[in-house]
C-alpha cells in the first residue's frame, strides 16, 4: 500500500489553508485596528505612552495575536506550494521564499512592540531619564516597527503577485482570483516603497491602496473555505490518476 501524501487530499489542504487565512486576517485586523490605531497616536509620544500604560494587557495581545499569525502563516506557505507545485514547481518555491523572508522580518520587528514598553515600566533603573525622553524612546520602537512590518510588506507583495500568477493558470481556480491576488501584490509593493520614499504620500495612499489588497486576499481566503480546489482539474496537472488512487 503506498503512504498517503499531502497531494491525496487536494480539497482537505485548500480548506485547512482557507482557514489558516481567516486566522491570519482575523489577528492582523484585530492588530491593527483593534491594538495599534486606538493606543497609538500619530506623533504624540506622551499620548502614545499612556494609552500603552493604561492597556498594557490589549498592547502584549496585540504582539501574542501577530506571533500566532506568523505561525500560521508558515503553515499556509507550505499548503500554498503543495496546492500550486503542479502548476510550477520553482515559482511554488519561489513564492514560499518570499513570504518566508517576510515572516521573519516582520516577527524580528515584534520585537520592537514589546521594547515600546520597557521604557514606560516602573523600574528604578528609568529614573534617571525624564518622562518625557522614556516617552520618545517608546515612540521611536513602535515608529521602527512600522517601517518594518512595510519593508516585509515587500517580500509578501511579491509573494501575492507570484501566487496571483500561478493561480491565474493553474485551471483549478478561478483566474479572476489570480489577477486579485496580483493586484494586491502591487497595492503592498506601492504603500510599501511610499512609505520608505515619501511617509507623507503613504499617509495618502494608506487608506485606499490596501482596500483591493484586503478584497483579493478575503476573495482567495473565501475561495479555500468555501469552494476549495477543483480536484478533477488539480490531478490533472499533478499527474495523478486513477491508476495512482487505486494503489494506494
Amino acid at each position: 500500500m503506498a503512504e498517503p501524501d499531502l497531494e491525496a487530499s487536494p480539497r482537505v489542504y485548500a480548506r485547512i489553508g482557507g482557514a489558516l487565512y481567516l486566522i491570519i486576517i482575523v489577528l492582523g485586523l484585530f492588530a491593527e485596528a483593534g491594538v495599534r490605531d486606538k493606543l497609538i497616536v500619530s506623533n504624540d509620544a506622551t499620548a502614545t505612552a499612556r494609552n500603552i500604560i493604561a492597556s498594557p494587557l490589549l498592547w502584549r495581545s496585540g504582539i501574542a495575536g501577530e506571533l500566532f499569525m506568523l505561525t500560521c502563516a508558515v503553515a499556509l506557505t507550505l499548503i500554498f506550494y503543495v496546492l500550486l507545485k503542479p502548476v510550477s514547481k520553482h515559482l511554488a518555491l519561489l513564492a514560499a521564499f518570499f513570504n518566508l523572508v517576510s515572516i521573519a522580518i516582520q516577527a524580528t520587528y515584534e520585537l520592537n512592540l514589546l521594547q515600546g514598553s520597557f521604557p514606560l515600566a516602573d523600574a528604578a533603573y528609568l529614573k534617571v531619564f525624564e518622562p518625557s525622553q522614556l516617552h520618545a524612546l517608546a515612540y521611536l520602537t513602535v515608529k521602527s516597527h512600522g517601517y518594518g512590518y512595510g519593508i516585509a510588506l515587500i517580500f509578501f507583495g511579491c509573494e501575492c503577485i507570484v501566487l496571483g500568477y500561478l493561480i491565474l493558470r493553474s485551471g483549478f481556480f478561478p483566474r479572476l482570483l489570480g489577477l486579485l491576488m496580483q493586484i494586491a501584490g502591487v497595492c503592498y509593493l506601492a504603500n510599501s516603497f511610499a512609505l520608505i520614499l515619501s511617509p507623507t504620500l503613504a499617509d495618502v495612499l494608506f487608506p485606499a491602496v490596501l482596500i483591493p489588497a484586503f478584497i483579493g486576499e478575503a476573495s482567495f481566503c473565501l475561495w479555500l473555505l468555501v469552494k476549495g480546489v477543483d480536484v478533477p482539474r488539480w490531478e490533472a496537472r499533478a499527474g495523478v490518476g486513477a491508476g495512482s488512487r487505486s494503489s494506494s
